[in-house]
């Protein structure tokens, strides 16, 4: 691809938050640079970036560390303004794209803004249903076994029947959202090039948390 097929996109790097499609985060914005990028954004078309900065530079976080090629964009469904020029937003994401390159800050721009090149979630629903269907299921039953293990008494609320509706894509990347796994953990779910591909490496992992939390009640979270 050339540098013209590319849209620019204003980048919101954090170190420990990984957005996926057609999920919400909320996010709390005060640093200078991230407030002048919101309301940016808000004059535009609401949209940013999210990124997440590689583990190995999180102590340059305060810079402009290197990130993860690999990103998600969000629309800002609600914000509300707080003293001290501050905001609280609601992000929903609507698809991942990759960096192609950053565009140089200019005189007034104090953030991060790059070329992107929008990601399509690939899925053969005619050759693939069937699997996704099938893994939808043991996924459901993996994450009522981490809930129940990380509170046996009953206290945390985790219905299966709010997630019968929702369709194969929504419902791969809700359950990516708020598996409770390190930034690095879930950037490579974020970095599968299809649909399937994202479920079989969620489904790994939490067959993975539920065996290291046999025995060991509380070991095992959703967010």
């Amino acid at each position: 691809m050339t540098a013209d097929d590319a849209t620019p996109l204003p980048l919101f790097p954090l170190a420990n938050v990984v957005l996926f499609p057609h999920s919400r985060v909320p996010l709390h914005v005060f640093e200078p640079r991230y407030v002048q990028m919101t309301e940016a954004a808000m004059d535009g078309e609401r949209c940013i970036g999210m990124v997440t900065v590689r583990p190995e530079a999180l102590q340059d976080i305060g810079g402009d560390p290197p990130l993860f090629p690999i990103g998600c964009s969000g629309v800002i469904e609600q914000i509300a303004p707080r003293p001290g020029r501050r905001y609280d937003l609601v992000l929903h994401g609507t698809h991942r794209f990759r960096i192609v390159r950053e565009i140089p800050r200019g005189a007034e721009r104090i953030y991060r803004l790059a070329e992107v090149e929008a990601l399509v979630d690939a899925f053969d629903a005619e050759r693939e249903q069937a699997e996704l269907q099938a893994h939808r299921v043991e996924i459901v039953e993996l994450l009522e076994t981490l809930v129940r293990r990380a509170d046996p008494k009953g206290r945390a609320r985790f219905d299966p029947r709010r997630l019968s509706g929702i369709e194969d894509d929504a419902f791969v990347n809700v359950m990516c959202q708020i598996f409770d796994g390190d930034a690095a953990e879930k950037q490579g779910l974020l970095d599968a090039d299809t649909l399937l591909e994202r479920c079989r490496r969620l489904l790994a992992v939490l067959r993975f948390r539920v065996a290291e939390s046999e025995g060991a009640p509380g070991s095992g979270s959703v967010q």
